[in-house]
């Protein structure tokens, strides 16, 4: 007790670096609390849409990377209904769609007659399937409560989703976050506006006896071979977006966690110099090493665990803020969890164990005659000079150790945003070298999509546009992605039309180009993980492919997967007679300007761009882009705190300095410049090293299993430059507060300072 009431005493004796420390891991596990809280919602949300639907088992494609991807022919509910074990059976398509400004926002189908519809409990106007719903104007949804409390909207309004109007009839809650979050359509209009036609993303079953599950189970597999059946809860934890997502937040927590486990080496590190004498006076007493260490290792600790409880209160406060202003993914309260917090502090924990180690064995190492001879404030010891540079390199070159690990920090963030940057615009050139390989002046997507892999165009449109007598020929693709156990990861798909221009871009260097349905060319480094031959079949959800030839490409990315004909692609995807995107060559490459113009005004269904700007307009793009300020955003803060602590803790440390300068005449800009001057110094030159760390970074990565190499990272000037903004800016934000405070100092009080 008696040492705790020490630990606390020394820690409010510094209040200010102390706040600060603790403040720096707070924003690390608010990040870990509040994005786990997203990624596990996410994951809740499929069990419980799944798991929640009172059905004994779940049809559905396998190997889907998303059950929005999952995709099945709404006609073969006349071939199961029949079965004698089943009671009752429901479709159901879920999506995703843009509406009024949320660029995420869930869709649900279901058909009028659907058992799973009474799970959503109305709170307030009709449900979907009543009779008032069917008798009013227009097309009908019932919206979820979260949903309609965000976008304001209530019974009788009318609501924007893609490019449909419907009318709200009802405000449903299932107590699930991701539910809540979307809307229930009846599923002719989800087909619709989907771009789905007589699909399904899955079937619900209700068993006449539970005890005829297994019956049905291998009845069904022998059937549908190409179709998966199973418990609702196992197909939830087969969603690879969940792992995808969960993957993501780890990375973004554990680098603002790391930056903020440095700050606070740096604060315990300092604290061990700047009590140097008291340290040498409690072993002068009698005190063992061990029991030094075990004071300093404690501050660590604590300081850590502050960390955790202001980080979680931050965190719960931000999941809050987001329930009230976005859908996004059904963010929530109901979807924190205590394993969220306990995973936070169990990384805490630790950071506190690593962090605080050096510090305490470094304490511990102090013998007690040379810790009471130390004067403190930087006079103590031997001067170390460096051979150049004038005094503001000199005073960082003096508290080598603190400059270090700041450096680090900074670093750090900047290296992480810069190779983040490179590596996102990398593989956007590389989407850039596949458009422009196809030879075509001007690309297609469909309009009011908030991401690529959800656009879908109707081919009769492409047909209009083919008409237009500045068009020479128009080629529609698929693209997508599927879930490949035998890869271990993903395999990227792309359908094209074998008679059409866009495929000549694809280079066949074993075997023969696509000449029919049921063939597909693989990637070369695919090829070579599958261990396959010309000749062998590969199955992708569900449906099986004769390997007819192998293609290698410039694009990394593009041999991880194969090309199949659009018919087959537009079949395994569940949109018969729809295309992502489309390519157009004209017979006047010059006239490609005014056909973009022409094509936007004629048909507003879709989206047309130059070839060389389809890239930088995908909604992709602008999603990555704020993705990334989001993240500097959360670096700067991490990283200027740290910067902030470390000024202080020189301004402390050259306190006495500081009087002395003062004394002899100096004024106090003069002062603040210096401070200042320290602080940028310590910005520009962890910029550097944010540089190097970039660099290894991405090298490391590309070291990765299952990338190997497969990275492309672009380094343009301009990221070079948003670096050193970076750097410079968290210098001079770090820098502000103690150089003021320096410039308080008073000559008499400062030289006063032990």
């Amino acid at each position: 007790m008696a040492g705790m009431i020490m630990i606390l005493k020394s820690l409010m004796r510094r209040k200010i670096r102390t706040i600060l420390t603790v403040l720096g891991i707070a924003i690390g596990v608010a990040a870990i609390v509040s994005l786990s809280a997203l990624a596990d919602g996410f994951q809740m949300g499929y069990t419980a849409l799944i798991s929640g639907s009172k059905a004994d088992l779940v049809v559905s494609q396998p190997d889907s990377f998303d059950l929005s991807m999952s995709s099945i022919d709404e006609g073969l509910l006349t071939e199961l209904a029949p079965m004698p074990e089943i009671e009752q059976i429901s479709g159901m398509l879920q999506g995703y769609s843009e509406a009024e400004g949320q660029p995420f926002f869930f869709v649900f189908g279901f058909p009028e007659d659907s058992f799973v519809l009474s799970r959503y409990i109305i709170k307030s106007g009709v449900s979907i399937n009543s009779p008032e719903a069917k008798s009013g104007r227009g097309r009908p949804l019932i919206l979820g409560s979260a949903a309609a409390e965000v976008l304001k909207k209530s019974v009788g309004e009318s609501l924007r989703v893609g490019g449909t109007v419907f009318r709200v009839v009802g405000i449903y809650e299932t107590g699930d976050a991701m539910e809540d979050a979307g809307a229930v359509m009846l599923l002719k209009d989800a087909q619709e506006l989907l771009g789905r036609p007589r699909q399904v993303s899955l079937f619900y079953i209700k068993l006449k006896d539970p005890e005829l599950r297994e019956r049905l189970i291998q009845r069904v597999q022998r059937r549908f071979p190409d179709l998966t059946i199973g418990g609702a809860r196992e197909l939830a934890d087969q969603t690879s977006m969940a792992d995808f997502f969960q993957g993501y937040v780890w990375v973004i927590s554990s680098l603002a966690i790391v930056i903020g486990g440095v700050g606070m080496m740096n604060s315990q590190l300092m604290s061990v110099f700047e009590r140097t004498r008291e340290i040498g006076a409690l072993r002068a007493m009698g005190w063992r090493r061990a029991k030094i260490l075990g004071l300093i290792f404690g501050e660590a600790l604590v300081v850590c665990l502050g960390g955790g409880v202001v980080g979680s209160l931050i965190g719960v406060f931000l999941i809050y803020a987001l329930s009230a202003s976005t859908t996004f993914f059904g963010v929530n309260l109901s979807t924190l969890r205590p394993q969220q917090f306990l995973t936070a502090f169990g990384v805490v924990i630790v950071l506190g164990i690593t962090g605080g180690l050096y510090p305490a064995w470094r304490a511990a190492q102090l013998q007690p005659i040379e810790a009471l001879r130390y004067e403190g404030g930087g006079s103590g010891g031997k001067a170390r000079r460096l051979p150049f540079g004038g005094m503001t390199l000199q005073s960082l070159w003096q508290r080598s150790t603190r400059t270090a690990l700041t450096l680090f920090a900074i670093g750090l963030t900047v290296g992480g945003i810069m190779a983040m940057e490179a590596v996102i615009r990398g593989a956007f050139k590389e989407m850039d070298t596949m458009i422009l390989g196809a030879n075509a002046e001007v690309m297609i997507r469909q309009a009011n999509v908030s991401d690529t892999s959800f656009s879908a165009i109707d081919e009769h449109i492409l047909g209009k546009i083919a008409a237009l007598p500045e068009v020479q020929a128009v080629s529609g693709l698929i693209f997508t992605a599927v879930t490949m156990p035998e890869a271990g990861g993903f395999f990227i798909l792309q359908g094209y039309a074998p008679n059409e221009f866009s495929i000549q871009r694809i280079k066949v260097v074993e075997g023969q180009p696509l000449a029919t349905n049921h063939q597909i060319l693989v990637g070369r480094m695919m090829m070579e993980m599958l261990g396959k031959e010309i000749g062998d079949t590969i199955e992708l959800s569900g449906a099986r492919f004769r390997i007819v030839g192998v293609y290698e490409s410039k694009i990394s990315w593009e041999e991880l997967g194969g090309v199949i004909t659009l018919r087959d692609a537009q079949s395994l995807t569940g949109r018969p007679r729809k295309v992502t995107m489309a390519a157009v060559k004209l017979r006047d490459p010059k006239s490609a300007t005014q056909v973009v113009e022409k094509i936007n005004t004629l048909f507003p269904d879709v989206h047309a761009t130059l070839s060389t700007e389809f890239s930088s307009q995908m909604p992709d793009r602008q999603s990555t882009d704020v993705m990334l300020n989001a993240i500097s955003f959360l670096a700067i803060i991490v990283g200027g705190i740290g910067v902030l602590n470390t000024m202080l803790m020189a301004v402390f440390e050259r306190t006495r300095e500081i009087g002395v300068l003062r004394a002899l005449g100096w004024r106090r800009r003069r002062v603040l410049g210096m401070i200042l001057k320290e602080a940028l110094v310590l910005g520009l030159l962890g910029g550097v090293a944010g540089i190097f760390f970039a660099f290894l970074l991405v090298y490391g990565l590309n070291q990765a299993p299952m990338v190997g190499g497969l990275l492309t990272s672009v380094w343009e000037w301009d990221i070079f430059a948003r670096a050193l903004t970076l750097a410079v800016s968290l210098g001079i934000l770090g820098g502000l507060y103690p150089s003021y405070r320096a410039t308080r100092l008073q000559p008499v009080e400062a030289l006063r300072y032990e």
